[in-house]
């Protein structure tokens, strides 16, 4: 008997009152994972120090069994503690592993000496690896049970509003990923720390954890409302055994003399019946179709990733406006719903006109052609970025820069070339081997100076020179060893002036600094700051040039007269230059393919799966996806390409070849109605159980007269 049934329940609108408090927890739950999600690869490369490839890696496994986990939450919910327990206790190991995730990222409670913790423990990566199991267990979990329980609120009679709860409860979803993808990145922006200044994953991981605590607490607000359903076994099992009896019996007897079977499931018939083997050949011959999908997930998810990481390469000016890398995720959504209606309402029905059968399957095949092509042009993007990147010294080499602090010109003759070099200004950088002799020639006017260049690391450097009162040198090692990332540039004084100065950049202090000598780099975001440099107790000061993305500059302080200030800037690394907006082409293409695809694929699985038996594709529907970030973590492992271009070239040519081998299947694919098949059975079951009846009332009926034809007269 089902909790709750025939008590009066309250209503709203036609509705039953229950339902807001699960739209409320679903919008709350997706904000929490999607802002979560949103922010986790630049976690992995910034916070974690992993490369991106270890990145890009741990997301996907991460994501992988986000999709597998709704196989044991149908279970569990079904099979044992039904749906409405499972959603709690799954929402309270959710929400722990959100809290635990945000307490890894605290730095300053991750410094210093831990008691009792070994050396080679390192407790932020244990503390997220922790977190990230229980949210993939927490929210995988309550994937398949979530918007069943809403609809098991309604009654037989409320079809209408059940198929509109569904519609707002999609809303939800997509509002909850919207609203977290734009917000989360703005918290990781934000500066924190006690010890350490650096960007604020803890509060970018605590505001969706805060969020899970409101989604659980809401759903059991509504506790007493809820119609709730005692579980009633679980198809999938009943599947999986007939599955496992028809190959166990076929493989008993393999070598004996029987009957030729049709299908090799037709082996279960000696124990189920026929119209579960039936439904099962039906839900294999979709599964089959599936086989080729996972590619598809292993492209798209990449948006997370991949395609994250490349946004942070890039610039995110948008008229004024900055843009963080995790925020173009927010493209995706936004367009979804902008497309899905326009598909619906515009393209189908131009197709349709045009006297063109598409169907269902063809439509899924044009969404895993468009994935490839919005891949191919996120490699141009690519190739068009890479051009922007500064070449590095690769194994053996070194490089130098010479920077003139002479008050006149000077020649640089190295390498059988000659260099004019103005006052104030710089070479670019040049490589040198290791193994070779390497010298520069210095000449100001009739005065000239061997440097010689030996004993120099797999490192930038910086010659600064100078001719007063003779040919001076200095050699500094500039630590920069990849471009800036995360919109961020690196910024370096040098000091021309004869007096020790002391400089402030906005409100960084890079201290005292005298004649001939050079700061460290330190990382300041885009815009404008004020220089400010104090010598001889009076202030000079003026603003800076307007920087970029990801540009590296040396500031030489040249002059100060009264209090204006004068600097010359000379460009290390180019800033980016390639807009984000880039982007919205391949982010466009691919919300094409979502549309076309994933709607299509679920309206696909649902009309040809027996009523019974859609929790059974709607879970290797989940599993598709699964298996695609499993496919990322192979590719990306066993490519060994050094270009990324290459390798989103490699992605798009291996959907192509398996979209290939889909169009093929898909054409000797036989639609089914399984209501007609579901009919079928129906009458079978009723002409049986008249034959039956039949035989029942004859046979009392024999048996009435043989009593009469036995009483003596």
């Amino acid at each position: 008997m089902e909790e709750g049934k025939g008590k009066h329940r309250a209503g709203c609108f036609g509705y039953p009152l229950s339902i807001f408090f699960i739209v409320i927890n679903e919008f709350c739950e997706r904000f929490s994972y999607y802002g979560m999600r949103a922010v986790l690869v630049l976690y992995f490369k910034f916070f974690l120090h992993w490369d991106d490839n270890l990145s890009t890696a741990i997301y996907h496994t991460f994501v992988a069994l986000c999709y597998l986990t709704p196989i044991l939450g149908a279970l569990v919910a079904d099979s044992w503690l039904g749906k409405f327990k499972t959603i709690i206790s799954l929402s309270i190991v959710y929400t722990v592993g959100q809290a635990v995730l945000s307490i890894s990222s605290i730095n300053d409670l991750m410094d210093g000496n831990h008691d009792g913790v070994p050396d080679d423990i390192n407790i932020p990566i244990a503390f997220s690896m922790i977190g990230l199991v229980l949210i993939a267990l927490g929210t995988g979990g309550i994937k398949p049970c979530v918007a069943a329980f809403g609809g098991d609120q309604f009654e037989e009679d409320q079809e209408k509003q059940r198929s509109r709860f569904f519609s707002i409860f999609y809303l939800s979803i997509n509002a909850g990923s919207l609203l977290s993808t734009i917000i989360t990145p703005l918290l990781r922006g934000v500066e924190c720390g006690v010890h350490d200044k650096q960007q604020c994953y803890p509060l970018a991981f605590g505001v969706p954890a805060v969020l899970m605590a409101v989604a659980l607490f809401v759903f059991i607000a509504g506790s007493k409302m809820y119609k709730k359903v005692k579980p009633q076994g679980n198809i999938m099992v009943q599947v999986g055994k007939c599955i496992s009896f028809a190959i166990r019996n076929r493989f008993k007897h393999r070598s004996k003399q029987f009957p030729k079977r049709e299908h090799w499931l037709d082996w279960a018939t000696e124990k189920y019946d026929k119209r579960l083997i039936t439904e099962v050949k039906m839900v294999l011959k979709v599964l089959f179709l599936y086989i080729p999908l996972p590619m598809f997930w292993a492209l798209f998810d990449q948006q997370g990733s991949r395609w994250t990481l490349q946004a942070t390469t890039m610039d995110g000016n948008f008229g004024g406006i900055p843009i963080q890398p995790d925020q173009m995720q927010t493209v995706n959504p936004i367009l979804i719903v902008i497309m899905v209606p326009i598909v619906d309402a515009v393209i189908y029905p131009l197709i349709k006109k045009c006297h063109i059968n598409f169907t269902p399957l063809r439509k899924m095949t044009v969404g895993m052609l468009l994935a490839a092509l919005a891949f191919v042009v996120a490699a141009l993007v690519q190739v068009q970025i890479d051009q922007t990147l500064p070449v590095f010294p690769s194994e053996n080499q070194f490089q130098v820069k010479v920077i003139n602090l002479g008050d006149t010109n000077a020649t640089i003759a190295t390498a059988g070339q000659r260099i004019p070099l103005s006052q104030f200004n710089a070479t670019e950088y040049m490589t040198y081997e290791m193994k070779k002799p390497n010298n520069i020639d210095i000449s100001y006017l009739n005065n000239t100076l061997t440097k010689e260049l030996k004993n120099l690391g797999k490192q930038r450097h910086t010659l600064v020179i100078k001719n007063k009162p003779q040919i001076e040198t200095k050699l500094f090692i500039d630590g920069i060893t990849e471009k800036p990332e995360q919109g961020n540039n690196m910024i370096r004084f040098i000091n021309s002036l004869d007096s020790v100065i002391n400089i402030t950049l906005g409100d960084v202090a890079f201290g005292e600094l005298t004649n001939f000598s050079v700061t460290n780099y330190t990382a300041f975001p885009s815009g404008s700051k004020n220089v400010t440099v104090n010598i001889h107790n009076k202030t000079c000061e003026v603003p800076s040039m307007e920087f970029g993305y990801g540009s590296a500059y040396t500031i030489i302080v040249t002059g100060c007269t009264g209090t204006n200030l004068t600097v010359k800037y000379i460009e290390d690394i180019q800033a980016n230059t390639i807009s984000m907006a880039w982007q919205i082409p391949q982010y466009f293409i691919i919300t094409c393919a979502e549309v076309v695809f994933s709607v299509t694929g679920l309206e696909f699985s649902y009309s040809q799966a027996p009523t019974n038996m859609k929790s059974v594709l709607q879970a290797g529907w989940l599993l598709t996806v699964a298996f695609g970030n499993i496919i990322v973590l192979i590719i990306a492992g066993a490519s060994k390409l050094d270009e990324q271009w290459a390798e989103y070239v490699l992605f798009a040519a291996l959907l192509f070849a398996v979209t290939i081998i889909f169009a093929i299947m898909a054409y000797f694919y036989t639609y089914v109605d399984p209501a007609e098949v579901e009919a079928q059975f129906a009458e079978e079951e009723e002409k049986k159980k008249e034959k039956d009846q039949l035989e029942k009332e004859k046979h009392i009926y024999e048996n009435e007269v043989g009593s009469e034809q036995q009483t003596p007269m």
